[in-house]
């Protein structure tokens, strides 16, 4: 039903694409779109909110202040997780603030970021705004 539903969005919603395939810029841009089609088909809430919330968010960024598509669909993430009470806004806000201070702590060092072990160290650090 979520992949129909997904590959059917079309206008302001519509997921970027190039030649056909879904257009991520960082991985955490992936990672958001995985979660709210995972949550989605666990039931957690309807897809069509998702995306009334994601058209929303389209509408109310200007254009030119650089907020970018995916910047919007997490922000829709957020807000429809806490309409459905899934998390608070404080959760919200203290897993964003833990995160930024993981973020801070993990590049507070002067190497390259070339290790054995295999793990992604791009994270999204943004400020929660609800």
């Amino acid at each position: 039903m979520t992949d129909g539903a997904i590959s059917a969005m079309a206008g302001p919603a519509a997921l970027p694409r190039k030649n056909g395939e879904l257009v991520f810029k960082a991985p955490w841009e992936g990672r958001a779109f995985g979660l709210a089609v995972a949550l989605t088909e666990a039931g957690a809430y309807d897809w069509e909110a998702f995306r009334e919330r994601l058209i929303g968010e389209i509408d109310r960024a200007d254009e030119d202040d650089g907020t970018h598509y995916y910047e919007r669909w997490l922000a829709s993430l957020e807000r429809v997780l806490v309409e459905s009470e899934m998390i608070s806004t404080d959760e919200l806000a203290e897993r964003a603030r833990e995160l930024a201070a993981h973020d801070e702590h993990e590049h507070d060092h002067d190497h390259d970021h070339t290790h054995d072990h295999d793990h992604d160290h791009a994270h999204m650090t943004r400020e929660v705004t609800t």
